[in-house]
């Protein structure tokens, strides 16, 4: 079992990594999304940009959550 704890770990230290490269990519897109002036509604563009990047946050949070209660899983097996 330790070996599928630490696989799950691995797994979502690696979409961590993986989720801070788009979160990086929507922040470029949101730049040039701000200088664009031919959105039918340029307000509802951005605001879903945003949206997007606070969903890839809270998204690495709680991959952030699956290390932690992996890892506790993991010591409380090697302690019995």
């Amino acid at each position: 079992m330790a070996n599928e704890v630490q696989n799950t770990i691995d797994n979502a230290k690696e979409l961590r990594v993986k989720i801070e490269k788009i979160k990086q990519v929507i922040l470029a897109f949101k730049k040039i999304s701000l200088e664009c002036d031919y959105y039918a509604d340029k307000g509802e563009v951005l605001a879903n940009i945003t949206l997007a990047y606070r969903h890839m946050e809270d998204a690495k949070m709680r991959l952030g959550k699956v290390i932690q209660y992996s890892d506790i899983a993991s010591q409380t097996d090697k302690d019995n």
